[in-house]
């Protein structure tokens, strides 16, 4: 039997899937988009080559992982009646990590996360009446919380169904925890919480590059406006990976709802643009938070533009609301059970900002391996 994994071509899903399989040994079955066969390795193996060298995946594939070639948002995945029924009855648990994070589709956070959790749902209604669900675990996000400022919020203060969201990520993820528990009413089930996730604390190399390249551009400014003293809650993908994979295989769990975060302990702009400017051996940024109205206005100006000004902009537009609310997400529970914290940012941001520099944002992804003769590996 094995964990039903969704979203393992994705960052946070494969962290998620190298932690089930080195420190767990558990093996997981895995959806994946592919024409053939092989694509889907391919596709696989750009995901994981930041945890594991070709020979070790190549290993994995023949003892770790199935993979079932098929589309999130399509009827049983669009897969045949027979691989279908073999997922169901080789599946065991689910953890649901795929997500559409286009914030500025609503058509893609609907098609991908309210269709795709129904779909996700309705495996997890078979797996339950033939064999029993042992776990459904949802990644949320901490966007459910919609719109604050200047809060601590607990996981179950979070979701107020009256409270404006700032884009159609967090209403949709809203909709899918609430789903989730009405369908599934008697399968125990967790929901993960993630706030900022960036960066692993234990490498320099990323594969996700958006929020980084929003950063970058902040830190070269010689001055922000932003409040030196406002809570920036940002947590590492290693800390969020070893969460979900140690409490989703967990008897019993303590809740049903965990904030992965920093919580209280969350680092203020200046303690992380210190701690870069340090690295850097440069001045540390003026703060102007009286200018934050007037950036705003020029980000939205500019956001619209086809160059790469644009699209940084772009970027900013969507991440400055989490940036700017002074609102952090109490993580008590995770760390009591897991008896763990997670790394301060400005512990690991400076190899993680010079090493997105310096591969221009784009990670160096090894092609799948030749033999001799030309064949594949």
């Amino acid at each position: 039997m094995a964990i039903f994994l969704t979203g393992s071509t994705g960052y946070i899903g494969a962290h998620i899937a190298a932690n089930l399989l080195q420190n767990f040994g558990a093996p997981i079955n895995v959806l994946v988009r592919a024409k053939d066969p092989h694509e889907a390795e391919e596709r696989l193996w750009r995901s994981l080559q930041l945890h594991f060298d070709f020979k070790t995946f190549y290993e994995y594939l023949q003892t770790g992982i199935r993979i079932y070639r098929g589309d999130l948002t399509q009827e049983k995945f669009g897969l045949s009646q027979e691989d279908y029924e073999r997922l169901v009855h080789t599946t065991d648990s689910v953890i649901h990590c795929a997500a559409s994070l286009n914030r500025k589709s609503e058509k893609s956070c609907l098609n991908v996360n309210l269709r795709g959790t129904l779909e996700v749902v309705k495996l997890g209604q078979q797996v339950d009446y033939y064999h029993g669900l042992r776990r459904f675990s949802h990644v949320s996000t901490v966007a459910v919380c919609g719109k604050r400022q200047d809060e601590v919020v607990s996981e179950d203060s979070s979701v107020d169904w009256n409270r404006s969201d700032y884009d159609p990520y967090a209403r949709t993820k809203k909709f899918c925890e609430h789903m989730i528990r009405q369908l599934l009413p008697d399968v125990p089930k967790t929901s993960f919480r993630p706030s900022i996730v960036l960066g692993d604390s234990r490498r320099a190399e990323t594969t996700q590059f958006d929020m980084v390249r929003a950063f970058v551009f902040l830190a070269e400014l010689p001055a922000l406006p932003l409040r030196s003293k406002d809570r920036v809650d940002i947590v590492n993908v290693d800390f969020v990976a070893d969460a979900v994979a140690t409490l989703h295989l967990k008897e019993k769990t303590n809740y049903d709802t965990y904030h992965l975060s920093s919580g209280r302990d969350s680092q203020t702009f200046k303690q992380i643009t210190a701690s870069l400017a340090a690295a850097r051996g440069k001045r540390g940024p003026l703060y102007l938070p009286f200018a934050q109205k007037p950036f705003s206005g020029t980000v939205d100006l500019l956001a619209n533009r086809r160059s790469p000004v644009g699209h940084i902009a772009a970027l900013m537009k969507v991440f400055m609301p989490y940036l700017t609310f002074n609102t952090v997400f109490d993580n008590t529970r995770a760390t009591t059970e897991l008896g763990r914290k997670p790394i301060p940012f400005s512990q690991y941001s400076f190899p993680l900002l010079k090493f997105s520099r310096e591969v221009n944002f784009i990670y160096p992804y090894q092609a799948w391996p030749v033999r001799a003769g030309g064949s594949a590996a």
